[in-house]
C-alpha cells in the first residue's frame, strides 16, 4: 500500500499524544473483537473442508471440490515460488497438516522519508488486519528470509505461502463466508505484497478512518523513539462517522 492512500492531517505534540492513547485503546478493543469473531467461526474455515485428501488429516473422506482447489492452490504457488523464494513449483499431496487456528496480524507497509528517501519506517494499521492459517512463519518472518536479515528455511517459507494461498481460496469458494465477515462489519479483500514476489492475501478492515500526520512530524517523532515505527491515527471523531454497511444496504430498499 501507497503512503499516499492515507490521509494526512497536521498535528500538535498534545494532539497527538492523546490521539495516540485513544487509538491503542481502539486498536485493542478491535483486536480481541475481531479474536471472538474468529474463535465463532473457526469451525468453518477448517482446511480440510476446502482441500479434502490432497492435505494430510486423521479424516480421510473426499470433499466434493478438493481437487479444484487443490489445482488451484498449485497455479497459484508455482506463480511466486521461485521468485523471490527459491522454492520447486510442484506441490505435492498430500501436503502436511495445515493449522485450522486462525491467525490475524496488523497490516503494515513500508515508506521511504527523508529528504533522500533513506529513512525506512514501517507504518502499521489498527484498522486493517492479515488474516490466515496459523503458521510458525509469520509474515514478518518471511519478508525477514526474502530479505535476508533471517536465514532461509524453504518447509517454514511453503507452508506460509499455502497458508495464505488457502484463505484466499477458501473465501473465493465460499461466498457465503465472505458475506458472514462482512454482515459482521468487515470489508474482505485479497492484495497482492509486492515485496513477497505478489503473494495474495486476505486482508479484513474495520470501516473506520485513520489518518497520517506529515512526513516530517513522523521523522521527529521515530527519531525521539528510536523506533522506525509509526502507526496510523484514529481521529476523534472517526467514530461518529463511521460507515455501517448494514445501514448503507438497507437504503437501498427505502
Amino acid at each position: 500500500m501507497a503512503i499516499e492512500d492515507v490521509p494526512r492531517k497536521d498535528l500538535d505534540n498534545e494532539e497527538f499524544l492523546n490521539l495516540r492513547k485513544t487509538t491503542g485503546k481502539i486498536a485493542d478493543g478491535l483486536k480481541k473483537s475481531l479474536q471472538a469473531h474468529l474463535s465463532v467461526l473457526k469451525p468453518l474455515f477448517v482446511p480440510r473442508k476446502l482441500l479434502g485428501t490432497n492435505v494430510k488429516s486423521v479424516l480421510k473422506e473426499d470433499v466434493l471440490g478438493s481437487d479444484k482447489a487443490f489445482a488451484d492452490l498449485q497455479q497459484r504457488y508455482a506463480a511466486i515460488s521461485e521468485k523471490p523464494f527459491g522454492l520447486r513449483k510442484k506441490l505435492v499431496p498430500p501436503l502436511p497438516a495445515i493449522s485450522d487456528q486462525l491467525e490475524c496480524i496488523p497490516f503494515q507497509y513500508i515508506v521511504q522519508l527523508g529528504e533522500d528517501g533513506t529513512k525506512t519506517i514501517t507504518i502499521s494499521s489498527p484498522t486493517r488486519y492479515i488474516l490466515s492459517y496459523e503458521s510458525e512463519c509469520s509474515l514478518n518472518r518471511l519478508m525477514g528470509m526474502v530479505a535476508g536479515t533471517e536465514s532461509r528455511q524453504a518447509e517454514d517459507m511453503k507452508q506460509s505461502l499455502i497458508n495464505h494461498l488457502c484463505m484466499g481460496i477458501f473465501l473465493e469458494q465460499r461466498p457465503a463466508l465472505k458475506q458472514l465477515l462482512q454482515d459482521l462489519r468487515y470489508k474482505v479483500e485479497i492484495r497482492k505484497i509486492d515485496d513477497l514476489g505478489g503473494l495474495p492475501v486476505v486482508i479484513l478492515t474495520v470501516p473506520l478512518q485513520t489518518f497520517l500526520p506529515s512526513d516530517e512530524f513522523i521523522t521527529e517523532v521515530t527519531q525521539l523513539s528510536g523506533i522506525p515505527a509509526f502507526q496510523e491515527i484514529i481521529d476523534s471523531d472517526a467514530v461518529e462517522k463511521m460507515n455501517d454497511p448494514l445501514k448503507d444496504t438497507l437504503r437501498q430498499y427505502i
